[in-house]
This record gives structure tokens, C-alpha cells and sequence, in this order.
């Protein structure tokens, strides 16, 4: 067996089973689960119905590149939604069978074990499959905290630079997640020329997970991309890859369908590597994701719920957490105001006597440089019904 295996870590969902393990919920409560960012809107009856009409696919194999049609219509999404000129769908742009795989297996290609202890750089906290990238690639994870500041500037940013010169020298990898998962912040232009100014002088990829790009709350001021950054800076995209899904823009997480985009040479390397590792997508999925990315209406109604929830919900929850409306993505990150309470004792008592999950801020961070930044915080995300993050607030409000 791959002895890297041993170096995985529980999934936090695993962890939060264990945590509630012989607890039974207060029954007087209907549950509402907050935990997992598994979005709950309808998905669009334009995506059913072209997966539908599209079923005679099936009996063809796919290819790994994908339809040129579906690659050629990313290619225009991408240019309409980020003002930049259109990719060449042919070399820089490649369907995945959403982000969660794609993030994974590119660690697998990037990383260069021929070379000493190659490190992957990642936010703390973290989508775990940063790590299990990492560490199955024969990579070490280095941790860079994203903590709360004064300034909001630099509120859960990746402070470059903290990081010490050596780490970088042998950085080959950097994952960064922008909105934000857990703290919904997005990178600014000024953040992403350091990132870029890095990359130029040590020689990293970065690896840009912008899955939540699509769940903001103000028309008028879309979340900054990398690819947008790179373009406003006057760079190429050269050691740039962006990875980006429908799951949370469409609501079809169970679809699994997004694609990256970026560095043209990269891109190729990834390719070859995806003919072997074999997760072609489905002819169907190729046909409801072309109807996806062609349309925004639903995007808009999509965004409309979302800030109705976070509207209405945050200044209930201010007398127990200290929380904000996010720049972006579907959660809250909010802070425990009572210290003496842990983020999982929080999330027991939550359980426990209110019948509402959530998921402690530890779950998703590790102990680095002395502390888990996670610590203290938990973690909401406002995918229920309008009517369940209301109730769940209110039962928050005045059980504490």
C-alpha cells in the first residue's frame, strides 16, 4: 500500500459523526443542517431538460478533452464574465468532472519528487483535499494561516509574506482559494501581485479554486478572478490554472461537472495525465453543462436567494457570534463572542439541544505556527431553505 496513505487525516464530516456520536438531537426541534456546503436550490428545469434530451450520448465513450462546443462556450463564459479575451478552447481550457477531482489529481501532475522535499502551500483553514493532494503527490503541506485583523485589508488573507525564504525556494504548488472557503474573502488585485511576483521568482504554480467565484451579493461588483488579475496586471498565464465549477453557481453538485483554465502547457500536462486517469465526462453532463454556462438568469435568482438569507439571518446571530456578511460564498465564519466556549462544545450544544449542525472552525484548520486558526470559529453554511436559516437563528438567538 502507498504509505502516503497513512498521512490522511479524517474528513472534518467524519469528525463532526464522531464528535456527536451517542448524542440524540432535542426532538422538540425539526434538524437544520448548516454543516455541509451542499447547495439546496432548485436545480434549473433548462439543465434537467437538456441532460435529458441529451441521454442518447451515453452510448458513446467520451473524450477526455471534451466537446469543443462545451470547451469553445467556457472559453465565452469565461471572457464574458471576467472582461478578458477568450481563451483558445482548443489549448487552454479542459472540462472536469467538477473541481473536487480536478484539485486533487493536478497536485499529482505539478508536483516533481525528482526534486527535495517539495512543499504545497496552502490557506489554513482549508478544503482538505488541499492536503490529501499534497501529501499523495509525495509533497508537504505548509500551512499559511489566514487569521482575523484589525484591518480588513488583510482579514483571513494569505500573508505571504510570513513564509520563509527556504519554504519558498522549495514551494512547487500553491493552492489558493478565492472567495474563500471558510471566510468568503476575496483576493484583491494588490494580493494577487505579490502571489504572481512569487511565482515569478520561485518558480511555483499556482493552482486558483474559485468554485464559490459565482455566490456574491452585489450585482454591480462580481468577485475579482485570478485569470481577470493576471489580465489587469498585464501578465500571461503563465503557471496560472483556475478551477472552476457548476455545483454551487447551477446547483447540480451531483452532476459534477467544471473545467480549469489557464496555463497552456499546463494544461497539456493535465490532459495527458486525465487519458490515464480516466474521468472523462458524461456526453449527457457535456449537453446540460454547455445549457448552464449559456445561461445567467438562473445565476441571478440564484444569488437573490442566497443574499436574501445572509440579509436577514446575520444580525440575529450578532448577540451570540461575532459574524458579517461575507465578501463572497454561501458561508458564515463566524466567532464564538463567549471564549469559554470551544468551537466543538458549541457545535455539541447546537446539536444537542437545538437540532442544528454546524461545523467547528477546528474541523477545518490544523495546529501551524502555534496555533489552529479555525479555533473558536464555526463554520454555517446558509444552504437551507429561507425559512430554516431564519429558524435556526432564532433558536441560536435565544437559547444563548
Amino acid at each position: 500500500m502507498n504509505p502516503n496513505l497513512n498521512l490522511l487525516q479524517p474528513y472534518p464530516f467524519q469528525r463532526l459523526r464522531d464528535l456527536f456520536k451517542g448524542i440524540t438531537p432535542n426532538p422538540a426541534f425539526q434538524p437544520i443542517n448548516l454543516s455541509i456546503g451542499e447547495p439546496k436550490h432548485e436545480t434549473p428545469q433548462l439543465i434537467k431538460n437538456a441532460l435529458v434530451n441529451n441521454l442518447s450520448g451515453l452510448a458513446n465513450y467520451p473524450t477526455t478533452i471534451g466537446a469543443i462546443e462545451l470547451r469553445s462556450t467556457i472559453s465565452d463564459w469565461i471572457s464574458r464574465r471576467y472582461q478578458i479575451p477568450a481563451l483558445n478552447p482548443e489549448k487552454a481550457i479542459l472540462p472536469v468532472t467538477g473541481s473536487r477531482e480536478a484539485l486533487f489529481a493536478f497536485a499529482q501532475v505539478i508536483i516533481d519528487q525528482t526534486k527535495p522535499d517539495p512543499i504545497v502551500i496552502s490557506p489554513n483553514p482549508f478544503y482538505q483535499i488541499y492536503e490529501g493532494a499534497a501529501f499523495l503527490a509525495g509533497a508537504t503541506p505548509y500551512f499559511l494561516n489566514t487569521l482575523p485583523h484589525q484591518d480588513p485589508t488583510y482579514n483571513h488573507v494569505m500573508d505571504f509574506s510570513s513564509v520563509p525564504t527556504e519554504v519558498l525556494a522549495r514551494t512547487q504548488l500553491v493552492y489558493v482559494c478565492s472567495p474563500g472557503n471558510p471566510s468568503g474573502k476575496v483576493m484583491s488585485l494588490e494580493q494577487w501581485r505579490t502571489v504572481f511576483s512569487l511565482s515569478d521568482q520561485y518558480g511555483f504554480v499556482i493552482a486558483a479554486d474559485e468554485c464559490y467565484s459565482e455566490i456574491y451579493f452585489d450585482e454591480a461588483s462580481p468577485p475579482l478572478g485570478a485569470l481577470q488579475a493576471a489580465h489587469l496586471l498585464g501578465r500571461d498565464y503563465k503557471n496560472l490554472v483556475v478551477f472552476s465549477s457548476l455545483s454551487k453557481r447551477s446547483n447540480v453538485p451531483g452532476m459534477r461537472s467544471g473545467f480549469v483554465a489557464g496555463d497552456e502547457k499546463i494544461i497539456e500536462s493535465f490532459t495527458l495525465y486525465r487519458t490515464y486517469h480516466g474521468c472523462a465526462m458524461n456526453p449527457a453532463v457535456q449537453a446540460a453543462s454547455i445549457a448552464a454556462w449559456n445561461d445567467e438568469a438562473h445565476v441571478i435568482e440564484n444569488r437573490r436567494l442566497y443574499a436574501a438569507k445572509f440579509k436577514d439571518v446575520t444580525p440575529l446571530l450578532t448577540k451570540v457570534l461575532d459574524v458579517a456578511i461575507p465578501d463572497a460564498a454561501f458561508y458564515l465564519w463566524a466567532k464564538i463572542n463567549d471564549p469559554s466556549i470551544s468551537d466543538t462544545d458549541f457545535a455539541v450544544r447546537l446539536y444537542r439541544d437545538l437540532n442544528i449542525t454546524v461545523l467547528p472552525g477546528s474541523f477545518l484548520a490544523r495546529e501551524a505556527h502555534g496555533v489552529n486558526p479555525g479555533k473558536s470559529f464555526i463554520r454555517m453554511a446558509l444552504v437551507a431553505s429561507y425559512d430554516e436559516c431564519i429558524e435556526a437563528a432564532h433558536r441560536i438567538n435565544t437559547h444563548f
